[in-house]
C-alpha cells in the first residue's frame, strides 16, 4: 500500500463539540470492524493462512503484520508457494483518524490538511495472492484510496489503482549439505520483493495519515528507494539466489510499465492531472546482497542495496519533458535483528541511504547528496500487545531550486524552507493491539525536532518544526 497521501488547503481545523464526536465516530467504526473480523475469523494475510494452514504468527513477528519471520522469509522466496491450492482473494479496509497540532497556514489562514480530526474509512483493499503451481506463485493487490485528490470545487475523489505486486517463479535445490534457492520475480515496486522489513518497501510506517499537516504525513524529503517515486510505476525483472539460508543475492532491472508490462501501472496514464505516470530513461539497475543467521530464537540480517534510476521531468500538462533527465544513485546499508520466543517478540532494524543527485534539467540549483537514516524497535507480549518507537531523518546539500518552494502542488508556505535545505527529524513512538489476529489497532504520535533545516521558524512565516506534530489512530483490518 502507498505510504503517501496528497494533501489540500481546504477546511480550517474541526474545533468544539465537532472533535468530540469526530472521535466517537472512529471508536463506532473500530467497534464494527472487531464484530466484523469475529464473525469472519480471519487471519492476515488470509489467503496465505488457508493456504498454509498457519496461523499469522508462523510468518508474521509477534501476529504484527507486515514484519516477517524466518519462515515468512521463506514462504516469500519460495514463490508463496508453501501448502495447497485454495481461495485466492482476500481484502483490507484502513479506518484511521488524524490530529494535527497546528493545522492552519499563517499565510492563507485556511486549514492545511481538511481531514484533520475527521474519521476516515481510508483505503481499501482486495488481493489475489497465493501457489499457482509448485514452482509458480504470487501476490497482486489493487487499492483504492478514498481521499486521492480533491477537485475543483474542492470535493474529495477516490482512486483506484495497482498495488504492490510480486510474481515468482522458484526452484529448491536441497541436498544433504545445501539448501539453494533459485528465483525470478516481477514486480512493481523496487523492494517490495524484499523479505526483511528493514527494506524501504515494507518498512515502517506500515500506513500513512492522510490527514497529516506535514507533507506525505513523515519527513517531507526521502531518497528516490523510500519516497515512492517509482511505486506503481516501473516493471521489474530480477534474479535471486538464497544459499543455505544465509547468503541472499539479487539483480532486477526496472523500467516504465507500459505496453505489455501495464497491468502492473493500473490507475497511472500520460498527462493524468491526478495521477500521472512517471517515466525513467532506460532500465534502471537494482542491487541487493545479504548475510542472515539463525541461532536458537534469534536471527540477524546485515545488507546492502544500490540503485541507480534516472527520471524526465513533467511539463506543464503533466507528461513526460524528454531530453534532460535527473539522475539518482542510491546506496545503502541495512540491518535487522529478531528475538522470537512467546510470550516475547523484539524486532529491530536499522538503515542508512546515500543519494546522489545530478540534475540536467536545471530544476534543481545544487542537490547533490542526500542522507536517510531510519532506525526502529518493536516489542510484542503474548502476539497481542505490542510498542515501537521509530526515528528517521534526512540531511543533505542545501538547494534553492530544491526545497525553497517544496511541494509547492500544496500552494502552502508551511512547505517552503527559508535555509532551503532538507534536513528534518521524526521520532515515532506507538501502541498497538491485536485483539485477534486479522486486526490491528494502533496510536501514535509523530513529533519533529526539525523540519526542512530549523527547529524554529523554518519557513519564515513564524511555522515551527513541532506544529507538524500529529496523532494517528488507526484500525487496519485484514478478512
Amino acid at each position: 500500500m502507498s505510504k503517501f497521501s496528497p494533501q489540500s488547503l481546504v477546511q480550517p481545523r474541526l474545533k468544539g463539540t465537532q472533535e468530540y464526536f469526530s472521535i466517537w465516530g472512529l471508536i463506532s467504526l473500530i467497534s464494527a470492524l472487531l464484530l466484523l473480523g469475529i464473525s469472519n475469523q480471519a487471519k492476515a494475510l488470509p489467503t496465505f493462512a488457508r493456504q498454509t494452514g498457519q496461523s499469522c504468527v508462523a510468518c508474521h513477528a509477534g501476529g504484527q503484520f507486515p514484519e516477517l519471520t524466518p519462515y515468512g522469509r521463506i514462504f516469500k522466496l519460495t514463490g508463496y508457494t508453501i501448502g495447497s491450492l485454495g481461495n485466492p482473494f482476500s481484502a483490507m479496509l484502513v479506518t484511521d483518524l488524524t490530529q494535527n497540532k497546528n493545522n492552519t497556514d499563517l499565510i492563507s489562514s485556511t486549514g492545511i490538511a481538511s481531514q484533520n480530526n475527521i474519521p476516515l474509512i481510508d483505503v481499501g483493499s482486495v488481493f489475489v495472492a497465493g501457489k499457482l503451481t509448485n514452482n509458480i506463485g504470487g501476490f497482486a493487490q489493487f487499492t483504492y484510496s478514498v481521499y486521492d485528490h480533491q477537485d475543483n470545487s474542492g470535493n474529495w475523489r477516490g482512486h483506484f489503482s495497482s498495488d504492490n505486486t510480486d510474481l515468482r517463479y522458484v526452484n529448491r535445490f536441497l541436498t544433504p549439505s545445501n539448501d539453494l534457492i533459485l528465483g525470478v520475480t516481477v514486480h512493481n515496486n523496487p523492494g517490495v520483493q524484499d523479505v526483511w522489513n528493514s527494506a524501504p518497501a515494507w518498512s515502517y510506517p506500515f500506513l500513512s495519515a492522510p490527514g497529516a499537516a506535514s507533507a506525505f504525513a513523515g519527513v517531507p524529503v526521502s531518497t528516490k528507494l523510500e519516497d515512492g517515486t517509482l511505486s506503481s510505476q516501473v516493471a521489474g525483472l530480477g534474479a535471486y539466489a538464497f544459499l543455505n539460508k544465509s547468503i541472499y543475492f539479487e539483480l532486477t532491472g526496472y523500467q516504465t510499465a507500459t505496453g505489455f508490462w501495464k497491468f502492473l501501472s493500473q490507475g497511472y496514464k500520460l498527462g493524468d492531472p491526478n495521477s500521472p505516470l512517471t517515466y525513467s530513461q532506460g532500465i534502471s539497475p537494482y542491487m541487493r546482497v545479504a548475510y542472515t543467521k539463525e541461532w536458537d530464537e534469534q536471527n540477524f540480517m546485515i545488507g546492502l542495496m544500490a540503485m541507480n534510476t534516472n527520471i524526465y521531468p513533467f511539463d506543464g500538462s503533466n507528461l513526460p519533458q524528454y531530453g534532460m533527465v535527473t539522475h539518482y544513485q542510491d546506496k545503502g546499508i541495512d540491518a535487522q535483528y529478531q528475538y522470537l520466543l512467546d510470550p516475547h517478540t523484539v524486532t529491530a532494524q536499522l538503515r542508512y541511504i546515500t543519494e546522489k543527485i545530478n540534475d540536467d534539467t536545471g530544476t534543481n540549483a545544487n542537490s547533490n547528496r542526500l542522507n536517510s537514516f531510519f532506525a526502529k524497535i518493536t516489542y510484542v507480549f503474548r502476539n497481542e500487545y505490542g510498542a515501537d518507537v521509530s526515528y528517521r531523518s534526512v540531511n543533505g546539500s542545501s538547494d534553492i531550486g530544491a526545497y525553497q518552494n517544496y511541494a509547492t502542488t500544496q500552494a502552502s508556505s508551511y512547505s517552503t524552507s527559508l535555509n532551503n535545505s532538507p534536513n528534518s527529524k521524526l521520532w515515532t513512538p506507538e501502541v498497538f493491539w491485536l485483539p485477534m489476529q486479522n486486526l490491528r489497532l494502533g496510536l501514535q504520535y509523530n513529533m519533529f525536532t526539525q523540519y526542512l533545516g530549523a527547529t524554529t521558524n523554518y519557513d519564515g512565516n513564524n511555522r515551527n518544526a513541532s506544529d507538524n506534530n500529529f496523532a494517528y489512530l488507526y484500525a487496519w483490518l485484514a478478512f
